[in-house]
C-alpha cells in the first residue's frame, strides 16, 4: 500500500499539502522563481522572517564566480586534511558569491559586494574563473541584475570596523572642536596666491555677514547689499538660523579651489559664523551659518554632529544588506540543509561573518556558534544502502538525486519507480502563485538548486522513517534520532572522501568513497612525501621517478603526483628516503663538480632552479593569500629563495662535515665506510645507517673510480 507523507518544512512558500502523494498530470506549472534585488529586498526580508520562523528546516545554495584561483589549488588526493581546508579557505576568500538561494522560500537573492560606505577602505576585489562564468552564462545567469541590482552586504567584522570609525569621527568632545579651531587659526598660508585667495574669500563672507546684520538691525535689503551682491549670495535657513549656501553660482570658483580654505577662513575670522557640510543621498550641501553667540554656535555644532552621526548609522544599517538574511538564519537556529555544501558554508562565513580562521579546527569551532546544525544531503545519500541502490551506485549529484528521488517534480509525471516507497507531496508558492507540480526549469540558479536540495532532503527523510504528517510533525528535526549520525558532517572533499565533523573539527572515519580511492592509489603517507618544483619543463613524472630510483633503488619511489607542469609530489617507500633525497640534492648543488654533473639526479637539477622540501612547506605555500597560476611562481612569490629546505640541525651537520672533508681531501676514502657506519640495503647500494646522505658519502660510494682519480 502506498504511504503518503506531508511536510511543512518549507513553510508557506513550500507548503506541503496533505492530499494525494503524487500529481498525475503530465504538465507542470512553470512560473519563475522570486528574484530578490536591492529594490525589493526590504519587503522580501520581512516575508522571510515569518517563513523561516515557521519552517522545520531551511535549504540553501550559492552560485560563485569561481572555485579555484590556480590549477595547483585544485583538491588532490595527495592533499592532507589541513591543506584541503586551506584550499577551500582560499576559494572562499578570493571569489564572490553572486547568488544566494534560500528555501523555504526559493527566494533567489542576487548579491554583489558593492561598496556602500565610502570610508570603508578600498573597493572590493574578487576573482572570476572563466569556466565558472561560462557555466553561469550557459544557464542564463543575469549578470546585469547581479551587478546593478544585487543586494550589497557588510560582514559582522566590517560592520564593527565601520562603527568603530564612526565613534572616532563623531565622538562628543567639544574640546576637540576648540583645539581644531586653534589649529586652523594658527596655520599660516605658504604661498602668495593662497594669501590673495584667502583675502578675497574673507571679503566675500564679510560682505554677506555685514548685509545680514544690516537687515537684522532694521536696514533694508537694497541698502545693505548691491544688486550684484544679492545675486551672488543665496541665503537660506538651516535649523532656524540664516545660512549662506555655497553651492553653485559665484561660489563655485572658491569651492573648486579649496574647501579647507573656506573652512579655515570662516573659523579664523568670524566667531559668529560656522562652516557646515551636510550630506544626503543625493548631494553634499556646504553652508556658512550665522549664530547669535558662542553657546548658540556650540549648540549648532552639536546638533549637526548628532544628525551626521544618525545619518552615518543609517548608512551602516542599510549597508548590512543581505547579511540580515544570514543573521536571521543564525538566530532562528534552524536546521540548515545543503548539498556538498562545505564551500558554500565557507563562503557564508567569509562574506558575512568574519575572516576565515587559519585552521579547520578554529573554523568549525566558530562556525558551530553561528550554525549549530547543518546537514549535507550528499552525506545522507552515500551513507544509506537504500539510496545507493536507488541511485544505482552512480553519481549522487544534486540533479541526479532530484530526478531519482523526486521524479514527480523533476519531470511532471507520475512516478513508477518509487510507487511502493514513502513519498512527499510538495506544493510551491511564489507570491500569489501556487502549484503542487512545479518546475521552474531554472537549474543552476541558486534559488532552484536550494529548492531541489530541500526536496531531496524531505524525500530522504521519509525513507529514513521520519514522519512529516501534519497531525504529528517532528517537534524539532535537529533532535530527530534518525538524523543524528548525519548532522554536522560535511564533505571537505567529496572526490577524496574526506568528511569533517563540525562538532569537533576532526576528520571522521573514512567513507566508502575513500576506500575505493585506496584501491586506485597507493596509501598516502605524508612523512614519506617530498615536494619538488622548478625542474625543467620537459621532464615527465616517469623520468623523475627513474632518475630518483637509480639512486635509491627500483622500489624506492611508490608514486609521483603532478601538481601542475612545474611541481610534483614524490612519495617514497621509506620515510628516511625523504631526508636522504633532500640532503643529497643539497650536496650536489653545493659541490657543482664533474661528479655532480654525471649524477642521475642531474637531469632533475638541470637549470639550477629546482627546489625541494618536505610536505610541510607545501602547507606553508598553500596558506599564502597570493595565487599565481604556476606553483613554481607561487613559491617564488611567497618568498622562497632557498633551493632545498633541510632541518636546521641536519643543515649544520652537513656544513660541518663539508668543512672537515675540505680539510682532509687528500686522505684516502678506504676507511670511510667504517667511519660513517655504512650498511648494505636491498637496493644494492651503500646507504648510511638511518638513511642519512650528508656530504660526499653517497657520491663516493657510487663512483669510487672517479673519486679515486
Amino acid at each position: 500500500m502506498k504511504r503518503h507523507r506531508t511536510i511543512r518544512a518549507l513553510s508557506r512558500t513550500l507548503t506541503l499539502a496533505s492530499t494525494r502523494a503524487f500529481c498525475t498530470s503530465a504538465s507542470t506549472s512553470n512560473f519563475a522563481l522570486k528574484n530578490v534585488t536591492k529594490s525589493n529586498f526590504d519587503a522580501a526580508l520581512g516575508e522571510l522572517r515569518g517563513h523561516v520562523r515557521d519552517a522545520d528546516f531551511v535549504s540553501i545554495d550559492l552560485e560563485m564566480t569561481g572555485i579555484t584561483s590556480a590549477p595547483w589549488r585544485e583538491l588532490f588526493e595527495v592533499d592532507r586534511f589541513d591543506v584541503r581546508y586551506l584550499k577551500v579557505k582560499d576559494s572562499a576568500e578570493k571569489f564572490a558569491a553572486v547568488q544566494f538561494g534560500v528555501c523555504p522560500f526559493r527566494h533567489n537573492f542576487y548579491v554583489f559586494p558593492r561598496q556602500e560606505l565610502l570610508a570603508n577602505g578600498p573597493s572590493y576585489e574578487f576573482l572570476c574563473q572563466t569556466t565558472s562564468m561560462g557555466f553561469l552564462a550557459q544557464y542564463q545567469f543575469d549578470f546585469n541584475a547581479c551587478i546593478y541590482e544585487g543586494v550589497s552586504y557588510l560582514s559582522r567584522g566590517q560592520e564593527d570596523e565601520a562603527r568603530r570609525r564612526l565613534n572616532v569621527v563623531y565622538e562628543d568632545d567639544l574640546s576637540e572642536s576648540a583645539s581644531k579651531s586653534k589649529e586652523i587659526g594658527d596655520k599660516p598660508s605658504a604661498r602668495m596666491s593662497d594669501i590673495l585667495f584667502a583675502a578675497r574669500l574673507k571679503n566675500r563672507i564679510r560682505e554677506w555677514r555685514d548685509g545680514l546684520l544690516w537687515v537684522k538691525n532694521g536696514g533694508s535689503d537694497s541698502q545693505g547689499m548691491s544688486n550684484d551682491s544679492t545675486e551672488q549670495f543665496q541665503t537660506i535657513f538651516f535649523k532656524m538660523r540664516p545660512a549662506l549656501k555655497l553651492n553653485g553660482g559665484f561660489w563655485v570658483e572658491f569651492i573648486a579651489v579649496c574647501i579647507s580654505c573656506t573652512e579655515r577662513v570662516t573659523e579664523k575670522h568670524f566667531k559668529d559664523l560656522a562652516y557646515i557640510r551636510v550630506t544626503d543621498e543625493i548631494s553634499c550641501q556646504q553652508l556658512i551659518v550665522y549664530t547669535e553667540s558662542k553657546n548658540d554656535r556650540d549648540l549648532l555644532m552639536k546638533e549637526v554632529k548628532h544628525c551626521l552621526r544618525a545619518e552615518a548609522e543609517r548608512k551602516i544599517k542599510a549597508a548590512i544588506g543581505f547579511r540580515h538574511v544570514i543573521d536571521l538564519l543564525s538566530s532562528e537556529k534552524k536546521l540548515i540543509v545543503g548539498h556538498n555544501c562545505f564551500l558554500d558554508i565557507a563562503h557564508i562565513y567569509s562574506k558575512f561573518l568574519s575572516p576565515l580562521p587559519s585552521t579547520a579546527e578554529e573554523y568549525v569551532a566558530s562556525l558551530h556558534d553561528y550554525f549549530p546544525s547543518i546537514i549535507d544531503t550528499k552525506i545522507i545519500l552515500n551513507a544509506n544502502n537504500i539510496f545507493q541502490y536507488m541511485m544505482k551506485k552512480s553519481s549522487t549529484s544534486l540533479s541526479k538525486a532530484f530526478a531519482v528521488l523526486c521524479p514527480q517534480i523533476a519531470s511532471g509525471v507520475k512516478s513508477s519507480g518509487l510507487a511502493d516507497k514513502p513519498c512527499v507531496k510538495v506544493e510551491v508558492q511564489v507570491d500569489d502563485m501556487r502549484s503542487s507540480n512545479w518546475n521552474s526549469g531554472a537549474k543552476h540558479e541558486a534559488g532552484y538548486d536550494a529548492f531541489m536540495t530541500g526536496c531531496v532532503f524531505a524525500q530522504a527523510c521519509t525513507h529514513l522513517g521520519i514522519d512529516f504528517n501534519l497531525q504529528a510533525p517532528p517537534a524539532n528535526l535537529v533532535q530527530e534520532e534518525k538524523l543524528q549520525k548525519h548532522i554536522n558532517l560535511l564533505y571537505l572533499s567529496w572526490t577524496n572522501g574526506d568528511i569533517v565533523d563540525l562538532r569537533t573539527g576532526r576528520r571522521t572515519a573514512e567513507s566508502s568513497t575513500s576506500n575505493l580511492l585506496k584501491t586506485r592509489y597507493p596509501e598516502i603517507v605524508y612523512s614519506k612525501i617530498a615536494l619538488v618544483w622548478g625542474f625543467p619543463s620537459k621532464l615527465k613524472a616517469r623520468e623523475i621517478r627513474e632518475s630518483i630510483s637509480k639512486v635509491f633503488g627500483l622500489t624506492s619511489v611508490t608514486s609521483v603526483y603532478h601538481l601542475d607542469e612545474t611541481a610534483v609530489f614524490v612519495q617514497f617507500s621509506r620515510t628516511e628516503f625523504v631526508s636522504g633525497f633532500l640532503e643529497l640534492k643539497a650536496t650536489l648543488e653545493r659541490n657543482n663538480d664533474p661528479i655532480s654533473v654525471l649524477h642521475p639526479l642531474s637531469k632533475i637539477l638541470e637549470g639550477g632552479r629546482t627546489r625541494a622540501a618536505s610536505y610541510e612547506v607545501y602547507k606553508e605555500i598553500c596558506s599564502s593569500p597570493i595565487s599565481k597560476v604556476l606553483f613554481a611562481d607561487q613559491a617564488e612569490a611567497v618568498g622562497i629563495k632557498w633551493k632545498t629546505k633541510l632541518h636546521p640541525k641536519v643543515e649544520a651537520e652537513i656544513q660541518g662535515e663539508e668543512n672537515l672533508a675540505s680539510e682532509n681531501r687528500s686522505e684516502s676514502f678506504a676507511d670511510s665506510p667504517s667511519k660513517i657506519g655504512i650498511q648494505k640495503m636491498n637496493t644494492g647500494m651503500d646507504v648510511p645507517s638511518g638513511g642519512q646522505f650528508p656530504s660526499d658519502r653517497l657520491i663516493d660510494s657510487m663512483y669510487p673510480v672517479q673519486a679515486q682519480a
